[in-house]
Parts: structure tokens; sequence; C-alpha cells
């Protein structure tokens, strides 16, 4: 757990054990998995983590939430490594409402078989309240995945860019960067 800035809480997981990416990029220096926390009159998660870190973001979470309870999980992107525990997110806070764009939602479903019981879909250029600081979507399909959607917050001005400028690290001595953008 890490603080990003004013009440922008990094509660992400690195993943050492990996060595390839989605089973062909080489990783020597492992895989980040990213997820934040918006700490404010009503908190925001953006974002879950790969299957197998559960444990340990659920712990970060904790940490950071103290006694509270998110209001909203915003789901970026449908990528496993991005959504994978919406439904062990949902087990433990079940009356968070989940937000994210129409085109997701199907992918939730095909991907879970079972419907999302508290939901807020949104459009592109929508925001969302969360008292002190306002949150806007942006979306941005084909980034990486159809459904791809960013989240601008405007209060601190930081970009919660899902993939978009994401790279991966070194292969045969070669930068290999993947941009998904």
């Amino acid at each position: 757990m890490k603080h990003v800035t004013n009440n922008i809480y990094y509660v992400g997981v690195n993943d050492h054990q990996l060595d390839l990416f989605e089973g062909q990029y080489i990783v020597p220096n492992g895989m980040a998995y990213n997820s934040y926390v918006i700490m404010d009159d009503k908190i925001a998660i953006l974002d879950t983590i790969e299957v197998n870190f559960k444990e340990e973001w659920l712990n970060n979470l904790k940490e950071v939430l103290k006694d509270r309870k998110p209001d909203y999980l915003i789901v970026q992107h449908m990528e496993p490594d991005h959504s994978a525990n919406i439904m062990e997110f949902l087990k433990v806070y079940p009356d968070t409402i989940v937000v994210s764009n129409a085109q997701a939602f199907k992918m939730m479903y095909q991907f879970f078989h079972q419907e999302i019981p508290n939901k807020l879909v949104v459009n592109n250029g929508d925001k969302l309240d969360l008292g002190g600081r306002e949150l806007t979507f942006m979306f941005a399909p084909m980034v990486h995945w159809p459904e791809v959607m960013m989240t601008y917050d405007a209060n601190s001005k930081v970009l919660f860019s899902a993939d978009g400028f994401g790279k991966l690290g070194l292969r045969s001595k070669k930068i290999l960067f993947r941009y998904r953008w």
C-alpha cells in the first residue's frame, strides 16, 4: 500500500513469480497489478487485480479503508489482471456499487455468469461526485480491449489510464514497449 497523492492510495500487488505475461512477453522484473483507492466523502476503488493475489489485495484494501466501506468499485477494463476479483470483492463488500460502461457489464456477465447486483452504467463524459472531488469517465475503446475506459480526477489532476501507457520489461537486451494506446 502506497500513498500516491492527497487521499489516493495504491493498493495493487507486485507479482515477482511471473516470467511471461500473457504467456508470451518476458517480464524479468515481474508484473504490477494496479488498483487504487480514492478516499473522500464517498470511497472509490479503481480496478481489482489478478486472481492469485486476492488475499494480499483485500488486505491492502482493509489497511487503507480501516472501518469504512467502499461506495464504488470502478471497473475500467475487463482483462483479468484488472477484473478477476470483482466477485470476490463483492463477497466482502456486497453493498458496493460497481461502476463501468455497458460493454464492460456485458463482459462481466460472460466472465462470471451472473449479473452484478448494484451497478451504475456510465457513458463517455459522465461524472461521479465523491464529495470533495469529481471523477470523469473517458472511453478509450481498443486502447487494449473494446470496453476500456479511463477515469480522471480533476481535484488531484490524476488520470487512471487502465492499460493506456502500459509497458512491459526487457527482452533479449532490447526494450520491448507495449503501448496500449
